[in-house]
């Protein structure tokens, strides 16, 4: 795998940016430390920082293809991620179509692969990826990213021409006003804490949508498309038995084929049910399978949030070492910028922290760990699922009774109980729902923003794939908006980064094809049956035997983060700090954040995911916008190197 940037000329002469390509490239210098090459041409500049997972010696990228014959040479590739088919497809080619292979690497398979098949090669690939090829003959560029969108793909076209990457930093050199805040975007951000996905903080960046493949011809314009869609299609189950059989079998065939590598594989373990699957399945393959967890003191208010003690005892039921790390309120406030540096966009998901050092605690022993990433929305675990179902007494009576108890709701006091529940049982899902994190009303974001904008609305983002689900149930409604905007703008986001910043390839078994084809049948009540209040419960069931019994039941917690206590105590002069000097008063009034962190230090109110969303921003703004902080990395006489400053070293 590889950290790509790419730039394909509109009119000839891109060896000239080779330097500049080269420098920028650097600066994903994270996401390959084994290795880096920059090739040009006269239309294309192709650059890979390398990561070696597979075949480390006959892997180097950019990778030509094919190897010899008339047309030797045509393809041009950088790839990153992982192709966990390639085995099969590389054996499917040789016998079907005779094609040559020089090396073991996943991107000669997606070369010849590409070059045999033509673009609807991508819809045969199994993994987490995103590419680039350049046709030398055709004098086109193509490129794809995965269907769940584990793997990140940045675009910025230009009158130069048009240039990719797998991190916008790397794009940042070649845009014009890199200072430019889309503020329709910060609304979306300060909603749902996170910017959807296709677009960036940076008006003029994009990203390759999930499940989106291009093409580009030097001097047209750059046309994306869907070559694949994931859609649920819930239906009446008549053996669950055999259901829960399928679920078992799917998901240890796709643990085992993640674990396909050259380098050591480890495992991030949780107190939930979703990690400890993945390593129980990874240990019967690999039963000295290493395990990393990540949790706070045992002492004072941050206790009750560490799962280290769970996960201890999951590991020794299962067999297998692990490493716990312990993570402080002063290493999230020395770390941040950092991270955020890492992040690119914005994203105010506190566990993204505690991964970060999870992740660099792991890197010290293997390149390859996986995760249980993408479990609820597949199979409907997060708590909220159960939403539809605690408010039928309201949803579903007729239209005119519904307007009367909705009056009834406003003139209810705010925070009387009931109030609540008459407002979001009398209006539609499509109204209500935007995903996990609901953070700023339009209400607070009004009196917040010096720019509001009441036409932008959350609804902007969710009222297409509100449309596309179509008529499923509201439970799977639900999951089909978060598969399609939180999965990919939140929980991807932050696990790509994170892992990456350390060099660090992260895996999830979960979120495979197969493995969804079977999650995408089930029905609403053997995820989220009516008379529990169980969540995912066909999924635990599929893991009674496979997980510790005490883990198969536990509710979901997933590193969760004590930040409601730092903020009222350790953070509180630190948070206000960053307010003081973030420069990001042009946009925001720091001064309604002020009043929050005051009254949620008084405990009038839990204000801390506000208070959060607000100074990540804030250091975000402060890195990429008015560069007054830096994220604690600096440039060496070398600029493929990166150090951390001795200062900030973790």
């Amino acid at each position: 795998m590889a950290g790509l940037l790419t730039f394909v000329s509109a009119r000839g002469g891109a060896a000239a940016h080779r330097d500049a390509i080269a420098d920028a490239l650097g600066l994903m210098r994270h996401r390959g430390p084994d290795d880096e090459r920059v090739v040009a041409t006269d239309d294309v500049v192709f650059g890979a920082e390398r990561l070696v997972v597979t075949d480390p010696d006959g892997g180097r990228q950019p990778l030509s293809y094919p190897p010899s014959g008339v047309t030797a040479g045509r393809y041009l590739i950088v790839l990153d991620g992982a192709v966990h088919n390639a085995a099969e497809l590389r054996a499917e080619l040789v016998e079907e179509r005779r094609a040559e292979f020089v090396t073991q690497s996943e991107a000669e398979v997606v070369l010849a692969a590409y070059h045999h098949w033509g673009p609807s090669a991508v819809s045969r690939l199994r993994g987490a990826f995103a590419f680039v090829i350049w046709d030398s003959s055709a004098r086109r560029a193509f490129g794809a990213r995965d269907p769940f969108g584990v793997k990140p793909l940045y675009q910025l076209q230009t009158p130069d021409g048009v240039y990719l990457a797998s991190e916008k930093k790397a794009l940042l050199p070649f845009v014009a006003d890199p200072a430019a805040v889309d503020t329709a975007r910060l609304q979306h951000y300060l909603t749902m804490q996170y910017v959807p996905e296709p677009a960036t903080m940076h008006p003029d960046v994009r990203r390759l949508g999930a499940g989106e493949s291009f093409v580009y011809t030097p001097g047209g314009p750059l046309a994306n498309r869907r070559y694949g869609q994931l859609t649920f299609r819930p239906a009446p189950v008549s053996d669950e038995d055999a259901v829960v059989r399928r679920i078992t079998d799917t998901l240890r065939e796709s643990v085992h084929a993640h674990l396909r590598a050259d380098v050591p594989v480890g495992a991030f373990l949780s107190s939930g049910i979703d990690s400890t699957a993945i390593v129980a399945l990874a240990a019967e393959r690999r039963p000295d399978l290493r395990t990393y967890t990540v949790g706070y003191d045992a002492v004072g208010p941050q206790a009750q949030f560490s799962e280290i003690d769970v996960a201890e005892q999951s590991a020794r039921a299962l067999g297998v070492p692990l490493d716990a790390t312990v993570v402080t309120a002063a290493d999230f406030m020395r770390a941040l910028p950092r991270i955020v540096w890492h992040l690119d966009d914005p994203v105010a998901d506190p566990a993204l922290v505690p991964l970060f050092f999870l992740a660099e605690r792991a890197a010290r022993d293997v390149t390859v760990v996986l995760g249980g990433d993408g479990a609820d929305e597949l199979f409907g675990g997060y708590p909220i699922y159960r939403e539809p179902l605690s408010l039928s007494t309201v949803s579903h009576l007729p239209d005119s009774m519904q307007r009367g108890l909705r009056a009834v709701s406003r003139v209810i006091p705010q925070g009387v109980k009931g109030k609540s529940f008459l407002e979001r049982g009398t209006t539609p899902i499509e109204e209500r729902y935007y995903g996990n994190a609901r953070i700023f009303t339009d209400e607070e974001k009004s009196a917040l923003l010096r720019h509001y904008e009441p036409d932008v609305r959350h609804t902007d983002v969710t009222a297409p794939v509100f449309k596309e689900a179509g008529a499923l149930d509201d439970v799977t409604t639900m999951q089909y908006i978060d598969l399609y905007t939180w999965l990919r703008g939140d929980i991807l986001v932050k696990a790509d980064r994170m892992t990456m910043a350390h060099s660090l390839q992260l895996r999830t078994p979960f979120l495979d094809r197969a493995v969804f084809d079977v999650a995408a049948t089930l029905p609403s009540e053997l995820k989220v049956p009516p008379r529990s209040q169980e969540t995912k419960a066909a999924l635990r069931r599929a893991l009674v035997g496979v997980v510790p019994e005490p883990i198969v039941h536990r509710k979901k917690l997933g590193f969760p983060v004590p930040i409601r206590p730092w903020l009222r105590g350790e953070m509180y002069d630190w948070a206000h700090g960053l307010l003081d000097t973030s420069g990001a008063g042009d946009l925001l009034d720091l001064d309604v954040v002020r009043g929050l962190l005051r009254g949620h230090r008084k405990k009038e109110a839990d204000h801390s995911r506000k208070i959060w969303t607000v100074l990540v921003f804030c250091v975000w703004h402060a890195v990429f916008v008015t560069g007054t902080m830096t994220p604690g990395y600096f440039r060496g006489d070398d600029h493929a190197e990166r150090y951390y400053e001795q200062e900030t070293r973790l």
